[in-house]
């Protein structure tokens, strides 16, 4: 079976869309995104196609699209959409496959389950992303904390943002967690310049070697 990733974050807006877009790229993968909150702007995966200049064929579509910008238990309240967990089953495809959860570990599927409850039922190596800013080191060692208490298999970390040698380091040390490299800010967000920053920062090689 070919390899599959889960990527989520520490936060919403961290950049994980952006890390997934060249991570599917790089893997010459297929790009999944469960659960899509908010449909006025570009989406998820619109964000992956165009950053990663990904075929349509390689975009997968969304078990759920919420109209609603909101947390997906709310949107799909607002929107009189009944979300069931365990009918989300990771799709077969010939190609690596790279999946993105909505905001963070924690952020409620439905008024009973969390994207983590799904994750640990999928068993699937998690990606975590985190933020290089301030905060960070709380956060990221509370979501490795809350994959460990779920049996959540974990890759890695991934950052992104400016470069910050002593948080990165802690949160590797203390977290107990391969670091797997740093996504710097890009201006301009392009696609070609997004290529070439994930091959200068990340080893595909850690990525393509995973149990699937």
């Amino acid at each position: 079976m070919k390899t599959r990733l889960v990527v989520t974050g520490t936060d919403t807006g961290i950049g994980k869309t952006i890390f997934s877009a060249a991570l599917t790229d790089a893997l010459d993968g297929c790009y999944w995104k469960p659960v899509q909150s908010g449909l006025d702007e570009e989406t998820d995966s619109e964000t992956a196609a165009r950053l990663g200049r990904l075929s349509p064929d390689r975009i997968l579509p969304e078990a759920y699209r919420l109209a609603t910008p909101a947390s997906p238990h709310l949107s799909a309240r607002i929107d009189g959409v009944i979300v069931r967990p365990e009918g989300l089953l990771p799709p077969t495809v010939d190609r690596p496959l790279v999946i993105e959860g909505a905001g963070g570990l924690l952020v409620p599927l439905t008024e009973r389950t969390v994207f983590a409850d799904v994750f640990a039922r999928w068993q699937i190596p998690v990606v975590l992303c985190a933020r290089t800013g301030l905060g960070t080191i709380n956060h990221t060692l509370l979501s490795l904390e809350a994959l460990r208490r779920r049996a959540i298999p974990i890759l890695g970390v991934a950052f992104i943002g400016d470069a910050q040698e002593d948080s990165e380091a802690i949160i590797s040390e203390l977290g107990a967690v391969r670091r797997l490299g740093r996504l710097p800010r890009l201006e301009p967000l392009a696609p070609d310049h997004l290529r070439q920053a994930f091959a200068a920062n990340f080893n595909i090689a850690d990525f393509r070697e995973v149990p699937a």
